[in-house]
């Protein structure tokens, strides 16, 4: 099996990214993923789990708390979706480096000769530590090898069904972690949380980020119902950190909390925090810490760093302490891809998957209040079950030029559906996300710019073509 066909395997299972629409609770059931976890052994049952749900910043604060823990010398793994250009972003692992320079990261991610290394700008030799540790194509292939009759077989007695790829890609990364003998493994939900697959862990804390309208025809359309959903990841006797969220969203968790006996710990209630990406501070039960920094860009990302800041420190209820200056220097190194990402400056291209009205809003204060352009060209792509309206609503003042845009996935909505809820603005319609860049470059001005969003599909589409332009047209 070579890894092209250990790809096209695992795409051969049903795969719900690519579907718009599926009975979400028939879909998804438990019972036959413990089902096929158990015909394997159980690999997740040697994992020291954190787990994280949400709606929005959850794939940033479970990096964030990755970052930290290898800082804190410990083997960490991280198991994340969807991916942004290669399907091994999703299963990576990160280890304990012998210094924290920036070239280390770089050079422990690829052999890349010195000389090599002057060829390029610093964002493209970025791009190079941006996945750190993610699992090898050979690793994969074996896996997926070793995996398939086991998935063939149980698919053929199942009375659950057949399994789906997010649960072989589950399985997969649960094998991995297990085999190369993680310390801690950091697992961000799927969709929702209650019947995600990676819910079948028992974690050592249950991080929940802030929920907002997403996905409402299969977690429901109520904040509650949604809550609901995002809330069965709270096991019995368990630590829970929530992140700031509405009222109805935190009663929901508040009562779930009640009645699993958890411990709830809320980030802006029972910790405290203020300032911004270049210098924030907190305190709470866990301790309190000035002159914090990190890299990623908007006032959310101060929110997702103290979360997961918060999350590290529950850990000390089962013997895990990490220093401050592993914390410093995790926060700080921390490294997320197509969230508020610059990517080139001139012209200024910023990158961003926010693809529901709540991420929106906190894209359009970071943009306004991080950078200075004079014109901004939106490239908007969304896939069909997002909240295209509220989306537009959100970004339609910010624009002064439209693309408009589709990924190459099924779910992609065209983009002379979108075109409507942008009457009165300048608006051009193109059927790829190459063809939308191409647009963007030569529509743009000096000191305009670019932001790409909508999709997560749409901004790794983006970014594989960005990387591959050539360095004098982004000169830093």
């Amino acid at each position: 099996m070579s890894y092209q066909e250990a790809i096209r395997y695992l795409e051969s299972l049903v795969n719900y990214e690519k579907l718009s629409s599926y009975p979400y609770k028939e879909a998804l059931d438990l019972k036959r993923f413990r089902g096929f976890l158990s015909s394997i052994n159980n690999p997740e049952r040697f994992l020291k789990c954190i787990h994280v749900a949400g709606s929005k910043g959850k794939g940033s604060t479970a990096a964030f708390i990755t970052y930290i823990l290898r800082e804190a010398g410990f083997r960490v793994g991280l198991y994340t979706s969807p991916h942004l250009i290669d399907f091994r972003e999703r299963i990576r692992i990160l280890v304990p480096l012998a210094g924290d320079t920036f070239q280390q990261v770089v050079n422990s991610c690829r052999k890349v000769s010195p000389a090599a290394q002057r060829k390029v700008s610093p964002v493209n030799a970025l791009s190079l530590a941006d996945f750190e540790g993610m699992i090898s194509k050979p690793k994969l292939t074996s896996l997926v090898k070793r995996l398939k009759p086991a998935i063939e077989k149980y698919n053929r007695s199942s009375i659950y069904g057949r399994l789906t790829f997010f649960e072989a890609c589950t399985a997969l990364a649960f094998l991995y972690f297990q085999e190369k003998k993680v310390d801690l493994a950091v697992l961000e939900t799927g969709l929702g949380g209650r019947l995600d697959a990676t819910n079948v862990v028992n974690p050592l804390v249950s991080v929940i980020t802030p929920i907002s309208y997403e996905h409402m025809d299969k977690l429901g359309h109520t904040l509650k119902k949604i809550a609901s959903e995002k809330s069965g990841i709270i096991k019995y006797n368990s630590t829970v950190i929530s992140a700031p969220q509405k009222k109805e969203a935190l009663e929901v968790i508040r009562r779930k909390c009640k009645k699993e006996r958890a411990r709830l710990l809320v980030v802006g209630k029972d910790i405290e925090y203020s300032g911004n990406e270049d210098n924030f501070r907190i305190s709470g039960p866990y301790g309190n810490y000035k002159n914090l920094k990190i890299k990623l860009i908007g006032a959310h990302q101060v929110m997702n760093a103290v979360t997961a800041l918060a999350a590290i420190g529950s850990l000390r209820g089962h013997a895990i302490k990490v220093e401050v200056d592993s914390l410093r220097r995790g926060l700080y190194n921390t490294l997320w891809p197509g969230r508020c990402e610059l990517v080139a400056k001139q012209p200024v291209i910023v990158l961003d998957g926010a693809q529901n009205a709540a991420s929106a809003a906190i894209l359009k204060k970071a943009i306004q209040t991080r950078f200075y352009y004079r014109n901004l060209i939106l490239v908007l792509g969304i896939s069909g079950d997002k909240d295209i309206k509220g989306v537009a609503q959100e970004l339609y003042a910010l624009a002064d030029k439209i693309i408009l845009t589709k990924s190459n996935n099924p779910r992609a909505t065209e983009p002379e559906v979108l075109k409507k809820y942008f009457k009165g603005k300048e608006t051009h319609i193109t059927n790829s996300v190459k063809e939308a860049k191409d647009l963007a470059l030569m529509l743009t001005e000096k000191q305009d710019l670019i932001l790409v969003t909508g999709s997560l599909y749409v901004v790794g589409e983006a970014r594989g073509t960005v990387s591959a332009l050539p360095r004098k047209q982004f000169p830093l």
